[in-house]
């Protein structure tokens, strides 16, 4: 997937209104991802997304991933993004739908398998 294609989408699912908007929330939930998850996980990741959004999830190799609530989680992409809690919420979800579309599914399930229980809600199925 192209860089524009994963932000038009990320645009579209999400409802949000600009393409500047939607790259911002992108950037908000990876970098916020590559703090959570295993630093070599989230290179994997990156080497499947644009390159432009993969750097990212990028500069964390080999450090283990802090552990943090879901709720920390989009309280950390609220204040990257610029908005409230709950608009993150809806975000980052349209984020991880698009990166399921983006990326192997074999990549998605790993991605998965580095977060709790509790992140299940992030990988619920979106209409991409």
């Amino acid at each position: 997937m192209k860089l524009n294609e994963f932000t038009t989408t990320v645009q579209t699912v999400a409802d949000i209104d600009s393409k500047e908007q939607a790259e911002k929330a992108i950037r908000a939930a990876l970098e916020t991802l590559s703090e959570r998850i295993i630093g070599n996980e989230a290179s994997e990741l990156a080497a499947q997304l644009p390159e432009e959004i993969g750097q990212c999830l990028r500069g964390r190799e080999g450090q283990m991933g802090e552990r943090f609530s879901l709720n920390e989680f989009y309280q950390r992409v609220s204040q990257r993004e610029g908005v409230d809690a709950p608009t993150a919420a809806i975000h980052a979800r349209a984020v991880f739908a698009t990166i399921n579309s983006a990326v192997t599914s074999g990549e998605y399930d790993d991605m998965k398998s580095n977060l709790p229980e509790e992140y299940k809600e992030l990988f619920a199925p979106e209409e991409v």
